[in-house]
């Protein structure tokens, strides 16, 4: 009889001292079958007021999750891959990344951040890889264009990402391959059309505006991320700001004369002692820009990713969390920075051993940051104009999509002083 009631008791007491208290989300090479979704699945529980963590270099940047069937239901419809454990087995794991013998760190995650994209109307998720990686990672974001940001509305958001455009007024110097086509047509006409409505004289005028609006964004406490010709044009309006750098075919008058010297650099972000490509016609903001310069064959064309002590440089270590240092490089207008054009007091975050270009900075501005990414889309070697999106159902594990998550992530964390 008295065996029989320690059976019993068994029967109840085991499952409860069994019961899961956290799932993890591995993000190593061989565990996760799905990276970009993960992320997508921590927006997530962050969203639903879910407590999260990110293990810095514990198997790739894995995310620490509590346990609970809607979440297990979410990762198992989303195809993302989990493992459960224990309460015991999840301090075993935060007691080996405490250790001052290890080189990772427990990120607590305390909110989903609010994500504007700064597109213009009309433009498709595929029309750059930030967008496109958000839609598949199934994380929420507002577009916003000029009218938005000329009215303060960046306010309502933690974290802004702009991809191909340009700030500087020339349509994107796309004029000497596309000047007849309709589609720059329509869209140059299109700009005029809103920088007059938003009563600017000139399309320069009104996107410099819209770049020191993004700028007091940042100083304030916001989070910029950029890719492609944003990058360099952004930089560049601020350093020009007063300046017409501008050729008759772009806003109907001359450039002014001798504006080389007029270039302020200590208005940018980023960028230092650049020189201004004069020439309409060729497709290059300055030469900041590697892309003419790189000469390395695409089967070569890898960048390395710089390591960074996870508990003393907390920032550069979650925006480089990945299953792998090396990603495969890709292009784009601006596809990569002249090392000695980047401010001294900008991170390099991913370099090219074979050359020295860098590919992914990062910096500090007032109370906020910002990332600069060069390259058009990471899965998309030359992306072209008229190209087909890419799929990233083919392309779950991408390293170059992840850096961009990991800069979606950023703004929730709960940061602590960088050391270096």
């Amino acid at each position: 009889m008295l065996f029989k009631r320690i059976v019993v008791l068994l029967v109840f007491v085991f499952p409860i001292l069994a019961k899961a208290n956290f799932i993890l989300l591995p993000m190593d090479e061989t565990t996760q079958q799905n990276h970009l979704k993960a992320y997508g699945i921590t927006y997530w529980c962050l969203d639903k007021k879910f407590k999260a963590s990110w293990l810095l270099n514990y198997r790739g940047g894995s995310f620490l999750l509590p346990d609970s069937p809607e979440i297990r239901k979410e990762c198992q419809i989303r195809g993302v891959s989990f493992e459960v454990l224990s309460d015991s087995q999840a301090q075993t794991i935060l007691d080996e990344i405490s250790s001052p013998s290890q080189n990772m760190e427990t990120v607590v995650l305390e909110k989903a951040p609010k994500i504007a994209v700064y597109t213009p109307k009309g433009k498709q998720p595929w029309d750059d890889a930030v967008t496109l990686v958000l839609t598949y990672a199934e994380i929420p974001f507002t577009p916003i264009y000029d009218e938005e940001v000329l009215t303060d509305q960046l306010l309502l958001y933690d974290w802004l990402h702009l991809h191909h455009e340009d700030f500087t007024g020339q349509y994107g110097k796309f004029y000497g391959a596309y000047r007849t086509a309709p589609w720059y047509i329509e869209q140059k006409k299109d700009a005029e059309a809103l920088a007059k409505k938003l009563g600017y004289n000139k399309v320069s005028e009104e996107k410099g505006a819209v770049a020191k609006k993004i700028r007091d964004f940042v100083i304030g406490g916001g989070f910029m991320f950029a890719m492609c010709s944003a990058t360099d044009s952004f930089d560049i309006a601020l350093a020009a700001d007063g300046v017409d750098i501008c050729e008759p075919m772009f806003d109907g008058d001359p450039s002014e004369p001798n504006y080389q010297s007029k270039i302020d650099y200590t208005k940018s972000f980023a960028f230092k002692n650049y020189t201004l490509e004069r020439k309409p016609e060729r497709y290059e903001f300055s030469d900041i820009d590697m892309t003419e310069k790189r000469k390395i064959p695409m089967e070569k064309d890898y960048f390395t990713l710089m390591e960074f002590s996870a508990k003393w440089d907390v920032i550069p270590s979650m925006l480089c969390q990945n299953h792998t240092q090396l990603v495969k490089g890709f292009m784009g207008q601006t596809t990569s920075f002249e090392r000695e054009l980047v401010k001294s007091n900008v991170l390099v975050l991913g370099e090219c051993q074979l050359n020295g270009e860098a590919r992914y900075i990062h910096g500090q501005v007032g109370k906020g940051f910002f990332t600069f990414y060069g390259g058009h889309d990471p899965e998309d070697y030359q992306h072209r104009v008229g190209d087909e999106p890419t799929v990233l159902d083919l392309h779950p594990n991408s390293p170059g999509y992840r850096l961009i998550l990991n800069n979606i992530l950023f703004p929730a964390a709960r940061k602590k002083k960088q050391k270096t």
